[in-house]
């Protein structure tokens, strides 16, 4: 059976704090060039696409790719975004634009009330869980001592002010393979390595959290995103302890549990990267 490569996106160079800005109509311009070669027949699941939700508006969307012996779209976790099965031989090299118009409320956050566990609806339930890369249970201690008597959005703040703090952006020092305890021994990482370790101290706060691939325009150099996103006050808000994004500013691709929910593209085979670029920039 042939082994399950994941592209796991990796940014590159911590940008300054970026803070949530007023709300209103923001408009971005993305371009993804991905180019892969294969030795044989290849399955690849590919998830790059801007997700249409009501805070975001996706504009004119365009994705060109070299043939392929098979192309179907299905529904990406939680339906948020989509997901494309193709069946690519030698080579695959794609092409995706878009503009997308982001409207979006951004409360501050440590404003916002929790949501009792009992009365969470049954679609969140599972983001209370460990999962492969968040394993929330080995926190459960360490956030009941550092984070003692806060709760909701106060306490997601905390959380997301520690691992800023405390965590150094440093490209190359994790690999597809690093979990969230991981991160937090080595105390550094990249934005997947950040996003995880917030999820996992969530959750070990019965906070329910998820994580989400995204695009955003201050990522330097361009590349894929990745940030948290958590359940106060019976909506999703979303979290980056990087800096690198405001929460205005974030487009997201697709949400999961953790990072092995979500890679921009997964193939059931050998795969070889030849080229990677990605673009995000506003426009009036």
């Amino acid at each position: 059976m042939p082994g399950l490569t994941l592209a796991v996106a990796i940014t590159a160079n911590r940008a300054v704090n970026a803070q949530s800005r007023p709300p209103s109509p923001k408009a971005f311009a993305i371009h993804t060039r991905l180019f892969y070669t294969f030795p044989q027949p290849t399955d690849v699941l590919l998830q790059i696409e801007a997700a249409c939700l009501p805070d975001q508006k996706v504009k004119s969307p365009q994705l060109w790719l070299t043939p392929v012996d098979h192309f179907n779209r299905v529904p990406a976790h939680d339906e948020i975004g989509e997901r494309i099965w193709l069946r690519a031989e030698q080579e695959l090299a794609l092409d995706y634009t878009t503009t997308v118009i982001v409207d979006r409320d951004t409360p501050p956050l440590s404003s916002l009330p929790e949501t009792l566990p009992h009365r969470l609806p049954g679609a969140v339930i599972d983001y209370l869980m460990p999962s492969r890369f968040c394993p929330s249970d080995r926190f459960v201690e360490f956030a009941a001592a550092e984070f003692s008597g806060m709760s909701g959005g106060a306490c997601v703040t905390a959380i997301q002010e520690w691992v800023s703090t405390n965590l150094s952006y440093a490209p190359g020092s994790s690999n597809a393979q690093t979990c969230a305890s991981d991160t937090f021994i080595q105390r550094q990482g990249v934005c997947r390595d950040y996003a995880h370790l917030v999820v996992s101290l969530c959750r070990a706060m019965a906070i329910p959290a998820r994580l989400c691939s995204v695009y955003a325009p201050d990522v330097s150099p361009p590349d894929f995103h990745a940030v948290a996103e958590v359940y106060l006050q019976g909506g999703w808000h979303l979290v980056d302890a990087t800096g690198m994004a405001a929460t205005a500013d974030i487009i997201r691709i697709g949400v999961g549990r953790d990072a092995a929910d979500v890679p921009f593209l997964s193939s059931f085979g050998g795969a070889v990267l030849v080229e990677q670029k990605v673009s995000v920039t506003r426009v009036s």
